[in-house]
């Protein structure tokens, strides 16, 4: 048995529990000081404080906060190249339907994924990854939708259920190939529809190539009819629905989300107040994304209108080659504050358990307690205000997945 001990723990904080937090309860937070954490082959024995118990290995944490690890709910993980070419038009104010048009965007992403190899969107996917890792996640969503066909989609999937196997981070998939229109169907958007409903979907839940299927209901890409055929079929084959819905126009995309029972709605940059009742009645969790408004400069979704009516909020990075080339889940937690005018308390809650239950993972993972996988971290700090007033450093001093210390910052010791 192989057991590892994190003890001088200056303070805990973690929510608790196996449900998702939402309303008056989106701050619940539990803070324990003077604590320890016992992990046995990965999973969580024991915390508590006072008398050590015995451990294989130890880990002073000197009096340092610890946190769950970060678990980052909607990024576009695997793609080829990045599109820093469009950074004229972003600052000239071109509108992304307008840069997608022209053939950018979305297509442009499209494109490179398909010229490059499996083997170059490894190594590239790889990197991002170990990024990822040293600023504190541990557990994140990836979507696909750069093939928008069936060998690039299933590309792009079978480098994730790879990377899942050999990387320290898990990895939740979702297929995404309703992201756009290729352009060999841009004068037949149903034929596509149906190669994504009748041949893609049914290959991805045979193969077990993800968990969720995902669309982008938006004007100009798939309106409501669309998106609902497709989150239908790919129920029928037990692949759970997420929505991208009120990112840039309303057209109903929340509304969808109630109705078909969705996991998560994500975007809502401009969720209007009929969206976010629709979401208050349901289950359905609020994935906000304020680093894509950020870098968009676009609006903030309205997340303590969303707080106050009793939705659910989650956080995470959308990180991806256009519209956020961010993958820093700490800039997240600092917007969630500063823009969301979210508490510490109410972030944290956001970017570990109620993430978690935004890609049903919350029964193993998303807070410190008995039965749950050990995934750690121990920042260099000694209270949890510290980490979201800093801004722009990598606060980590060590990284713990499942009992291991997989990233040592020694300069934070």
């Amino acid at each position: 048995m192989t057991s590892t001990l994190i003890y001088n723990i200056g303070l805990l904080a973690t929510p608790l529990g196996k449900k998702v937090n939402k309303g008056i309860h989106q701050k619940d937070i539990h803070f324990l000081e003077n604590a320890y954490v016992l992990i046995e082959n990965g999973i969580i024995k024991e915390v508590g404080r006072g008398n050590l118990p015995k451990a294989n290995q130890t880990i002073d944490a000197k009096g340092k906060l610890v946190t769950p690890g970060l678990i980052d709910a909607h990024t576009h993980l695997v793609f080829g190249g990045f599109r820093q070419n469009e950074m004229k038009m972003k600052l000239d104010s071109v509108p992304y339907l307008d840069i997608l048009k022209a053939g950018g965007g979305i297509l442009s992403t499209v494109k490179s994924t398909r010229e490059s190899s499996k083997e170059e969107l490894i190594i590239k996917t790889k990197k991002a990854l170990d990024e990822m890792l040293n600023l504190g996640t541990t557990l994140l969503e990836a979507k696909s939708g750069y093939g928008l066909d069936f060998d690039n989609e299933v590309k792009q999937l079978e480098i994730v259920k790879e990377l899942n196997k050999t990387h320290p981070i898990d990895i939740v998939s979702t297929f995404m190939a309703a992201h756009a229109l290729p352009n060999e169907y841009k004068d037949n958007r149903q034929a596509y529809i149906e190669e994504v409903c009748n041949k893609m979907i049914p290959y991805v839940s045979e193969n077990q190539l993800a968990e969720f299927c995902d669309v982008f209901c938006e004007k100009g890409v798939f309106n409501v009819e669309e998106s609902r055929e497709i989150l239908l079929q790919a129920q029928k084959y037990n692949l759970k629905s997420k929505i991208h819905a009120d990112e840039i126009e309303t057209i109903g995309a929340s509304l969808l989300a109630e109705e078909i029972k969705a996991k998560s709605a994500e975007h809502l940059i401009v969720c209007d107040d009929k969206g976010i009742d629709a979401l208050a009645n349901s289950n359905t969790i609020a994935c906000l994304l304020p680093a894509t408004s950020f870098y968009l400069g676009a609006d903030f979704a309205r997340a303590r209108d969303m707080i106050n009516k009793n939705v659910a909020i989650a956080l995470a990075s959308d990180y991806n080659p256009g519209s956020c080339p961010c993958l820093n889940m700490q800039f997240v937690m600092n917007l969630g504050c500063l823009k969301y005018k979210m508490t510490p308390e109410e972030v944290l809650n956001a970017v570990t358990l109620n993430a978690a239950c935004a890609i049903d993972k919350e029964e193993m993972y998303g807070s410190i307690e008995e039965g749950k996988y050990g995934d750690l971290l121990i920042w260099d700090s000694y209270d949890l205000n510290y980490i979201f007033y800093r801004l722009g450093s990598n606060l980590i001093n060590k990284v713990i997945k499942k009992g291991a210390v997989v990233v040592y910052n020694e300069k934070n010791s």
